[in-house]
């Protein structure tokens, strides 16, 4: 048989192989201590378990979902997105439940992308940004993200000719892997940027309720034009601990929302639901769990750091996001340090150069593990200090 060059040309998810490796070593009967992937290791809130339980019990909710999903929870999100940033949306035609926000986040590109266009892209960055704009037969464009800019795009630093052949401008803040943040000024600059060269703005917000030390991150949607510029991508997986539900939305930009709307309804059939349920008894409940989900991330996130720099890294503490972006030392890779790691004590972290080519000499720490394991992977760390100083 013959698979489609755009498959042939994949290349593989960075996160299914760091499982791979984390699966063969605790094959050889290694304790592994994952520092990789964020995924939230505390619970889904119980008020938001309870609407699901009763929810499944409900006959209307065995039956095909619709892609667009109930009215009832793009209400629920119109009404979080009021309460938390002010910003007011149509929830007919300004809003879209996606089935996990990276399922949007992948196929956005099919509404914009044709073969020789341009998607610019953050490097680093998520990866899926650019995958998705290979497999719309498209070409990613990284726009460095530097630690001298404190991780934003220089977007007058785009040539000329890249701009005018670009669709799409994919934005990320609060930031992975970098952690960093970005204020509505920024935002409104990248507007006034999209709109001189007639870009459609993307940007991927999942880590706005993640935030440290009273910082309250913006919205994309809070700046002047932006509905006329773009969409904001947005996900219950990091608000409340959610990941293994699978449901995110998408907001702003009508003609955009219906676009992807388009595409949704010809390749799935909807988030059940069941879960859309969920997703609304979070939305409207309490809110409490934020903070005191917050409060265990920063804990983590002080101690990290604090082990971290007296090992000889460099390191800035994150006002938001589940990540640190921790420099390795000036002799090794992100690579190299990252197997040392992992052959040495069983500790993985993720490369920064899975992230792009800017990503190199960082590596990726989660704050998205267990107390006790985070002080066990500290421990270890601690064993291998020598030469880490820089």
């Amino acid at each position: 048989m013959r698979l489609a060059q755009r498959v042939e040309e994949l290349p593989a998810y960075l996160f299914a192989e760091i499982s791979r490796n984390i699966a063969e070593k605790r094959a050889q009967g290694v304790d592994v201590i994952s520092f990789a992937i964020g995924d939230p290791d505390l619970p889904t809130p119980d008020h938001i378990i309870d609407a699901l339980t009763k929810s499944a019990r409900d006959p209307a909710n065995h039956r095909y979902p619709e892609s667009e999903g109930l009215l009832e929870l793009r209400e629920a999100m119109a009404g979080w997105y009021k309460r938390r940033f002010g910003v007011e949306l149509d929830p007919q035609h300004e809003i879209l439940p996606l089935i996990g926000s990276k399922e949007g986040i992948g196929h956005i590109a099919l509404c914009f992308i044709e073969r020789g266009d341009v998607a610019l892209v953050p490097d680093p960055g998520y990866p899926v940004y650019a995958v998705g704009t290979a497999l719309a037969g498209g070409e990613p464009y990284y726009v460095p993200l530097t630690e001298e800019n404190e991780f934003l795009p220089d977007l007058d630093a785009v040539p000329e000719q890249i701009a005018r052949r670009a669709k799409v401008l994919w934005l990320n803040y609060p930031n992975n892997p970098t952690g960093a943040v970005a204020d509505r000024d920024f935002f409104e600059r990248a507007v006034a940027f999209a709109r001189q060269y007639d870009i459609a703005i993307l940007h991927d917000g999942p880590y706005s309720e993640v935030a440290f030390d009273g910082y309250r991150p913006t919205s994309f949607l809070q700046a002047d034009g932006a509905r006329d510029a773009g969409i904001e991508f947005h996900s219950l997986s990091k608000t409340y601990n959610m990941t293994g539900w699978r449901i995110g939305m998408a907001a702003g930009n009508a003609t955009v929302i219906d676009a992807l709307m388009r595409v949704k309804s010809n390749l799935d059939s909807g988030i059940p639901q069941a879960i859309q349920r969920m997703a609304i008894a979070a939305f409207e409940g309490s809110q409490d769990c934020i903070d005191e989900h917050n409060r265990i991330y920063q804990g983590r996130r002080d101690r990290l750091v604090g082990a971290l720099t007296k090992l000889g890294l460099r390191i800035r503490p994150p006002l938001a996001s589940l990540y640190l972006w921790v420099r390795v030392p000036e002799d090794t890779t992100s690579v190299q340090f990252a197997t040392r790691l992992l052959d040495e004590v069983g500790v993985v972290v993720t490369p920064g150069i899975g992230y792009g080519p800017s990503g190199e000499g960082y590596v990726r720490l989660s704050l998205t593990i267990p107390d006790e394991r985070l002080e066990e992977g500290v421990r270890r760390m601690e064993s291998l200090a020598g030469g880490w100083a820089q």
